[in-house]
């Protein structure tokens, strides 16, 4: 496995996790609501890596 091939996925879900919880931590308690926030937004950062990229050539039709 090669790092660098997952990097850009592996910082998505770290910036979109840190900024849900620097939100969610303002005013010094997680609650439920936030740490779930939380978790859906490092999960969907992560959702990114297992759509494709579009082709390079749009399709025929």
């Amino acid at each position: 496995m090669r790092v660098s091939q997952y990097a850009k996925t592996i910082v998505a879900g770290v910036v979109a996790g840190g900024t849900a919880l620097t939100v969610a931590l303002g005013d010094n308690v997680l609650t439920a609501t936030e740490g779930i926030t939380t978790a859906l937004a490092i999960l969907g950062a992560f959702g990114v890596y297992v759509i494709p990229n579009a082709p390079d050539k749009p399709f025929d039709r």
